[in-house]
């Protein structure tokens, strides 16, 4: 079974983000979910952009990668699956493509060009997910395509709809048909390392 590190969205640890992990950890995966924000949910997407504006990208990415340290060092795994939604891929996206060892790749919502980690590393497993109409992951689509043309080991699934956050579904965006989809293809890749 896998060991996760899910990183949320940009307005935080919300309920529909502790359900998600609670849907993973069903079928015996275990998921941590870092709390970036230290406790304060956000009711916007755009609250949440200012929040993390005003606390800063650093201290933010800093507080994910000191958590995922901290996971580590207790983990009986061998390796752990960095997984993100959307404001959160940047942390996992890093991590999984920095950390020796790491498992596999959940980027979910967002997708960052694989060279500004400096590459995918060769064999590193990973999936992307993401809706065709969502403005925001519209930016990120081109480095999701690259990403799974070019590793050989990511794949990248692609869901009629427009929202963005489709996968938390504590939010007026969820899509539960997608949402549906996406975790029975994230159980299968869990399952399969």
């Amino acid at each position: 079974m896998a060991d996760v590190v899910l990183f949320h969205h940009v307005q935080g640890l919300t309920d529909g983000v502790r359900a998600l992990a609670d849907d993973i950890a069903i079928a015996g995966h275990t998921v941590h979910t870092p709390d970036l924000f230290e406790g304060r949910v956000h009711r916007s997407i755009e609250r949440g952009l200012e929040a993390a504006r005003e606390t800063g990208s650093e201290v933010l990415t800093q507080r994910g990668l000191d958590a995922a340290a901290d996971i580590s060092a207790r983990s009986t795994e061998p390796g752990l699956v960095y997984a993100g939604i959307s404001f959160g891929v940047g942390i996992a996206q890093r991590l999984a493509q920095t950390t020796p060892g790491a498992q596999g790749a959940l980027l979910l919502e967002s997708c960052f060009p694989a060279s500004e980690f400096g590459g995918w590393p060769d064999g590193l497993p990973g999936q992307v997910h993401g809706m065709l109409g969502d403005e925001f992951f519209a930016e990120d689509l081109p480095s999701a395509q690259a990403l799974a043309d070019g590793s050989g080991h990511v794949q990248l699934h692609l869901y009629e709809g427009g929202t963005h956050l489709f996968s938390d579904p504590s939010l007026d965006s969820y899509h539960p048909q997608a949402y549906a989809q996406m975790l029975g293809r994230v159980l299968a890749f869990l399952g399969g390392l």
